[in-house]
């Protein structure tokens, strides 16, 4: 079962939560796919296209605390942290927190308001050693805008410290990457900290823009660097040329960081939200996407 949030421009299936069960992503606005209705162009892919690999990613599903969980270094082994959008793990070991490690889990309770354009999920505050925080995240049509707004409020003893990104699976009409890809950035798009000889060599930069040299036969992850001192309004966008067919990603906040992963058939901008919260004080932000033809 899924949600459907359709205005006749744009229609996007969000899973109920639940259905992704993992201990990774936001089980609430998990969106697995979003259809432009002029010309029926699709955006979303799953992470793996071999059943069982990888972390079941789909589509929009954004995820918090990747390398800053709550709460887990200073957890004893056996004890519980909470993971915003999902609930309470269980730390196994002293070993360093894995975002790709599966730990036991207790489902945070999660509400549900919807109707033919908009939905909003809260996610119920769980006390957990001083932690406790009530998130709600409301997905909304607006032409050819997806906006999704969120509220962290710290209902805990303690402050929260830690960040939000969304994992674009994106392939524009299931198209491979490749030439026909180009991402453009705020600023000068810069390849940092490529994490290897083969994503250097993969990708190549000019002015603002970014793009795939060849089809890539294995995944690809680098940092992006030189929009930091852009005034620029949006933070990526993403063109296939042979289909005349984009996404772009704005909000109103600073990123932290921006990165780049994907393979031969997924690519995934990311762009990072730092959250610091003191406890009785909340954070709000938006994301908001545009689907656009050339």
């Amino acid at each position: 079962m899924s949600n459907i949030l359709s205005n006749g421009v744009l229609t996007v299936e969000i899973a109920e939560p639940g259905a992704y069960n993992g201990t990774r992503f936001d089980w609430t606005g998990f969106i697995t796919q979003v259809t432009l209705e002029e010309g029926k162009h699709t955006f979303c892919v799953p992470e793996s296209l071999v059943p069982g690999h990888g972390s079941n990613g789909v589509g929009l599903c954004n995820e918090f605390g990747i390398s800053r969980a709550i709460g887990y270094d200073e957890a004893a082994a056996g004890e519980w942290f909470p993971k915003p959008g999902v609930g309470l793990l269980q730390k196994l070991d002293e070993e360093a927190y894995d975002f790709s490690r599966t730990y036991p889990l207790t489902p945070f309770k999660i509400s549900v308001e919807n109707s033919e354009q908009e939905i909003t999920y809260t996610i119920l505050p769980e006390e957990c050693r001083g932690y406790s925080m009530l998130l709600t995240k409301r997905i909304s049509l607006e032409g050819v805008r997806l906006n999704i707004d969120y509220r962290l409020e710290n209902k805990g003893t303690k402050p929260l410290h830690t960040e939000e990104y969304i994992h674009n699976f994106i392939g524009i009409n299931g198209r491979l990457t490749g030439e026909g890809y180009e991402l453009r950035l705020p600023g000068t798009a810069v390849v940092e900290a490529p994490e290897s000889s083969f994503t250097a060599e993969l990708l190549h930069t000019s002015g603002d823009r970014l793009g795939w040299n060849t089809e890539p036969g294995r995944p690809f992850y680098c940092r992006l660097a030189g929009w930091e001192h852009s005034d620029a309004v949006f933070f990526w966008e993403l063109i296939h040329h042979p289909s005349r067919v984009g996404i772009r990603e704005s909000g109103n906040f600073r990123p932290e960081r921006m990165a780049l992963w994907g393979e031969r058939h997924v690519i995934s901008p990311e762009v990072f939200a730092d959250i610091s919260i003191l406890p009785r004080h909340s954070k709000g932000w938006r994301r908001s996407y545009q689907f656009f033809t050339i």
